[in-house]
């Protein structure tokens, strides 16, 4: 029996042709309540959506048979990730098919902002003949400020120096091989709001972009800055920037997101020198046949073969190497958030060793694995598949080593990051009970299972830290699940890796890192 796909989105005619060529049924059903989504959900073997439908933990419930969610695009917010690898669900999505159409928006709306080009259009259409009122600037010799320098940012700064500009990048993965052979300059934050005459933003939303330009950021930048959002709404506060546009601080902005979608109402809208378009980045006939044409096939290869590419949650591997794989692939993932979660200076380089048994497994998806871990907490649309795209943009040197069984361990990964200013590792292994487990940080030894919430610290290996880190929590209501502790010697340096229930305020935070000898202390999320 042919599998079953359901098109609940508008997508390009050519879908259609590839599904049937392949062999699958489809149905398209547009604009589907969600209640008749979830009613007749339980049909289908496939969904290949957009961006309107909204495939939520109840939708994802009430799909008996459904195996894989393709997204013609790259944002899959709309899709329930968790729910769905719950379910065993396979979520795909089409990372660079609309790479060059969102860059060449981002283009078309600062040359319009530049030049005040919808205003100047408005009012001729109104019988007007007001040339004097609409005073351009050149964008020849100006500087263009990039937040994201990664697929589509990288784009627009080529086409930006096709126009003469000048470009400085601020990304924490950008290298400064990377940033010279873009011909461009990498800054830190502060610098690029201080110089830019254009900020164009290129970053996915994550807990650390969100709101990047808010008041603060605003006052750090030149009077007379343009500013142009085709990235995601959420990265700016509209309110704000309304203020500093009405002051004068700003020139004007071109906005193509918005914090809440569909915007049919919002703070900016009717604001002088702001342009409004409803996400148009991707909306062009090339970019929509691409991602139509590569969701289609993606579905249909894994529907029909099993075969996995573009998944947003399961490595591009072989059914028979899945079982063995898995618990590794949980480690060197954890290894990765591990690591990524405590980089806060720009990447340079990722060293991945495996020694044992290990070595002798399919590395190249549990490098992948590793690498989607260290990038997920700033690109959050990082995953097995495209993270080593994501990381050889970028310029991130990687280094993989393999070697036979060595140490007390029969097998263990060790995963080092490299940054411009230090360099961090972390190993694990996974025991006989099938669950991953860290056994070294920074050459420290010590045994921890990775729970949900994690605390870690480094402190100096003296009297009293467990007793006043544990009265500290039982203070604040803080359940503690599991305590580990390592030394590099007798009154050395010490790490403890913490297992708590509930994830603990920046407050409680703050205060675990004003405890005696606490050197550092982070809050960590598996």
């Amino acid at each position: 029996m042919a599998p079953r796909v359901l098109i609940s989105d508008k997508l390009s005619p050519h879908a259609q042709t590839v599904f049937e060529g392949r062999g699958v049924d489809i149905d398209i059903k547009v604009g589907l309540e969600r209640d008749e989504l979830i009613e007749i959900i339980g049909d289908y073997d496939g969904l290949a959506v957009r961006s309107a439908t909204k495939a939520t933990e109840k939708v994802i419930a009430a799909a008996d048979k459904l195996k894989v969610i393709g997204r013609a695009g790259i944002g899959v917010d709309n899709i329930d990730i968790k729910a769905a690898t719950t379910r065993g669900i396979i979520v795909m999505n089409t990372p660079f098919g609309n790479s060059i159409t969102t860059a060449e928006h981002t283009i078309s709306l600062m040359l319009a902002l530049a030049r005040q080009l919808p205003s100047a259009n408005a009012s001729t259409h109104a019988g007007k003949w007001e040339k004097s009122k609409f005073m351009g600037v050149e964008v020849t010799g100006k500087t263009l400020g990039i937040i994201g320098c990664g697929n589509i940012g990288s784009i627009v700064a080529d086409r930006a120096l096709g126009l003469k500009m000048k470009i400085v990048a601020y990304d924490p993965f950008l290298s400064p091989e990377r940033a010279a052979d873009l011909a461009i300059e990498k800054v830190e934050l502060d610098d690029l709001f201080a110089r830019a005459d254009f900020i164009s933003l290129h970053t996915p939303l994550t807990d650390k972009t969100k709101n990047i330009i808010d008041a603060g950021a605003l006052a750090k930048t030149k009077p007379g800055v343009h500013i142009i959002n085709c990235a995601r709404g959420g990265l700016i506060v509209e309110p704000a920037l309304k203020q500093a546009i009405e002051s004068g601080h700003v020139a004007g902005a071109a906005l193509d997101v918005f914090s809440d979608e569909p915007a049919t109402d919002n703070v900016l809208f009717n604001v002088p020198n702001v342009i409004c378009t409803p996400h148009l980045g991707a909306a062009t006939k090339e970019a929509q046949e691409n991602v139509a044409i590569q969701v289609a096939e993606q579905m249909s290869d894994y529907l029909l073969t099993g075969a996995i590419s573009n998944a947003v949650n399961f490595p591009s591997i072989s059914a028979e190497e899945a079982p063995k794989l898995k618990p590794f692939i949980k480690l060197a993932e954890q290894l990765g958030s591990f690591a990524g979660q405590l980089t806060e200076s720009g990447l340079i380089g990722v060293r991945v060793e495996y020694a044992g048994e290990i070595a002798e497994m399919n590395t190249r998806a549990l490098t992948a694995a590793a690498l989607s871990g260290i990038l997920r907490p700033i690109l959050q649309d990082a995953n097995m598949v495209s993270a080593p795209v994501l990381a050889k943009e970028r310029g991130i040197a990687l280094e993989e080593v393999t070697r036979g069984q060595e140490g007390a361990y029969e097998t263990y990964l060790r995963l080092t990051v490299i940054t411009e200013r230090q360099e961090r590792s972390v190993a694990g292994t996974v025991f006989s009970d099938g669950k991953p487990r860290i056994i070294q940080v920074k050459g420290i030894e010590l045994e921890a299972e990775l729970g949900a919430n994690m605390i870690y610290t480094t402190n100096a290996d003296k009297p009293g830290f467990i007793g006043a880190i544990g009265s500290l929590f039982g203070d604040n209501n803080v359940n503690v699940a599991t305590f580990n502790l390592g030394r590099d010697e007798p009154g050395g340096n010490a790490i403890a890796l913490i297992e708590i229930d509930e994830p603990i305020s920046d407050e409680v935070l703050d205060q675990v890192t004003k405890l005696p000898h606490v050197v550092q202390a982070k809050s960590l999320h598996f």
